[in-house]
């Protein structure tokens, strides 16, 4: 089959699919998105009212991918990639009634009251500990065994509250953490191998990942506007609801009244099995096995900031400290034009793995919340915001739990069997911006090495 030959469907208008449409089109391949909603870019929304432009959906992203930041130079005509600025990278923890600066270096590490002595002794002996023999290992498992157990109540714990609102209980490493995972395959140790690594990459060209926390001047939208204007909007089929993929043959797949020799599905795994009922329920329920987080957003603006200092990143907070939020981020602080001067411009999170409950919070008991936890956490005598909106997510973050392995099998496995068909999105490969980028070239590179 000749490349000339190839019509491939993307399903799915997020930064996943729209990447790889992106990519696609760019190697001259005729490709064509559908997206359930009116509007392109998933969960990526920015929303600009009173003064202040907000995120629903994610609000930054990590530089951990080379081709990500390759898509930004791809992409420089029509969008601007901006770093967080660095006099607000500092990150806080919440213990004990009140924010710890989270210091992993320097004399801080030293002295801070979030690790025990025990611990921060045994950290030193960390890089002669045995890897471990688990593949199915936990992170906390992991975490226990070569940091201990106040690292994990107090640096990994709201950590994994922040990316992935889940239980470090039931993370498994190699598919949550994959690079901390590695570090410790590869070289026995997270802080030897992290030397080694740093020591061999100075022998190595420059590399365009830098780790640093990202968004786009003026909003995320604008990386959605720019991937959809390269695509071409005549290419990208909005408002497709109730979207049914039939399988006619090897190659040939019919979808909206059109047939295509390929699909490349970038939906969860919630929608695979009315997108594509053709696909056995048994080889689908490994797939299904796997739990979403359902989180909560309540954005906050303030034209007169009267609260503590907040020269910051933003606040993570262990579930053992018993709030109701998983932490407070604060990209007024970090990125520019996001709330007026003097002003402030707050994300709260509240739910996640561990109170999916609070999803069914009703608006009122929602604002309640977010006002009781914002005044006594930020140090504010009065709560008058002029900007409040609420934004459910009931799949907001995959959770790369126990069934990671048989998910991915039953994945390979369906591709296998159903010529034509890729089952990618955030269900595997990683769920941060660069990894849905990095998924989306990735897949376009293979298209354009098997039809040369």
């Amino acid at each position: 089959m000749q490349k000339n030959q190839l019509n491939i469907a993307v399903i799915g208008a997020g930064l996943t699919g729209l990447t790889t449409a992106y990519y696609l089109k760019k190697f001259g391949f005729k490709v064509t998105v559908f997206e359930k909603n009116n509007h392109a870019g998933g969960v990526i929304q920015t929303h600009r009212k009173n003064g202040f432009v907000f995120e629903s959906g994610p609000n930054t992203g990590s530089m951990g991918q080379e081709e990500a930041a390759e898509l930004f130079e791809d992409l420089a005509d029509d969008c601007t990639l901006e770093y967080a600025n660095k006099s607000a990278e500092a990150r806080w923890i919440w213990m004990d009634g009140k924010w710890h600066e989270m210091e992993m270096g320097g004399v801080k590490a030293i002295t801070t009251p979030l690790f025990t002595w025990h611990d921060k002794f045994r950290i030193l002996g960390e890089p002669f500990r045995k890897p471990g023999t688990d593949p199915n290992e936990t992170i906390a498992e992991m975490v226990r065994r070569r940091m201990g157990k106040s690292f994990l109540r107090n640096a990994i714990d709201p950590f994994l509250s922040g990316v992935y609102a889940g239980d470090p209980e039931k993370l498994v490493t190699r598919f949550a953490l994959p690079k901390l995972y590695w570090l410790e395959q590869n070289y026995g140790s997270f802080i030897g191998g992290s030397i080694k690594q740093k020591k061999a990459r100075k022998k190595e060209p420059p590399r365009k990942a830098n780790r640093q926390v990202f968004s786009v001047e003026n909003g995320l939208d604008n990386l959605i506007k720019a991937l959809v204007k390269n695509i071409g909007e005549e290419n990208i089929k909005l408002g497709c609801k109730n979207l049914e993929v039939k399988k006619e043959g090897d190659f040939e797949y019919s979808l909206d009244g059109e047939s295509f020799t390929h699909v490349i599905s970038a939906a969860g795994s919630h929608a695979l099995p009315n997108l594509f009922p053709f696909l056995p329920k048994e080889k689908l329920q490994p797939i299904q096995k796997m739990k979403y987080a359902k989180v909560t957003q309540v954005v906050l603006g303030f034209n007169n900031w009267k609260g503590i200092p907040i020269k910051s990143f933003g606040g993570l907070v262990p579930s053992a400290e018993k709030r109701d939020v998983l932490g407070i981020l604060l990209p007024g602080s970090f990125l520019k034009n996001r709330a007026p001067e003097n002003g402030a411009l707050l994300s709260v999170f509240l739910g996640g793995i561990k109170r999916p409950e609070m999803f069914e919070y009703s608006d009122d008991k929602i604002k309640e919340i977010a006002e009781r936890e914002v005044r006594e956490m930020m140090g504010l005598d009065s709560f008058e915001p002029d900007l409040m909106e609420i934004f459910r997510y009931p799949h907001a973050i995959p959770q790369y739990s126990f069934e990671s392995e048989e998910k991915v099998q039953a994945i390979s496995d369906l591709e296998t069997e159903f010529k034509g068909l890729t089952l990618a999105g955030n269900m595997r490969d990683g769920i941060g911006m660069a990894d849905r980028i990095k998924q989306g070239r990735t897949i376009a590179n293979q298209f354009a090495e098997d039809y040369k």
